[in-house]
């Protein structure tokens, strides 16, 4: 079942004069369904980031607050949704313990490694239970040992059931995902699945798409099985 339908999204954007249009995404159509893991790749103003904004229907902005311990920016959300304190510890508990940080909940931002914050930010996220992750480079200002660590941690939800749509500029992190779409000049050029392939094998293919991609005109609905 698709928990995401896309159809014929477009962007223009018009300078600040109104002397001159630039369109980011031009009729863009695609599907997620429910448990999916989706990687969007592309170029540098490609659109790809532009699209998660769309489907979020806002600016994604995971900053923790500093004068916050990590537990109180991950409550943040269910606070404001008028949540009991009983109910929110019990959906931490499992979830910082998945993510690594059960023991760093009493600290504040500034005491946390950039791993660990992004961790917090991601149980933040997911905490309200959505339906759907949205992840807007997540493993941009990492280091590798950060970066596999959270790549783990969106394999072990995406295997909970758990829908998820990133965009990253990473080869290795999209190798991770499901299924991979490319963007170029704000429409899909390509799509590739997993199916049985190795992430090892991922990498290589979406190696070899994003070198088609950077010398071939954009070929809509052109996909490999």
């Amino acid at each position: 079942m698709a928990i995401l339908e896309v159809q014929g999204i477009e962007k223009i954007y018009t300078t600040r004069f109104g002397n001159n249009q630039v369109k980011a995404l031009s009729d863009v159509y695609f599907s997620v369904e429910q448990g999916e893991y989706v990687a969007v790749m592309g170029e540098s103003g490609s659109g790809k980031t532009t699209l998660l904004n769309i489907l979020a229907a806002l600016d994604q902005n995971f900053n923790l607050l500093d004068n916050f311990t990590l537990r109180d920016n991950i409550f943040l959300p269910l606070v404001l949704a008028g949540m009991q304190y009983d109910e929110m510890e019990k959906r931490l508990i499992p979830l910082a313990k998945v993510l690594g940080i059960h023991d760093l909940l009493g600290k504040f931002p500034y005491e946390v490694s950039g791993g660990q914050k992004q961790r917090a930010a991601i149980a933040r996220a997911i905490i309200t239970e959505p339906k759907l992750l949205l992840a807007d480079e997540p493993t941009g200002a990492l280091d590798s040992k950060s970066t596999d660590s959270l790549l783990d941690v969106f394999g072990k939800l995406n295997e909970g059931g758990q829908t998820i749509v990133m965009v990253t500029h990473s080869v290795k992190a999209a190798s991770h995902a499901g299924r991979v779409l490319f963007i170029k000049d704000g429409v899909i050029f390509h799509q590739i699945y997993r199916g049985e392939a190795t992430n090892e094998e991922m990498y290589q293919r979406i190696s070899d798409s994003l070198t088609r991609m950077l010398s071939q005109n954009p070929q809509g609905g052109e996909q490999d099985a």
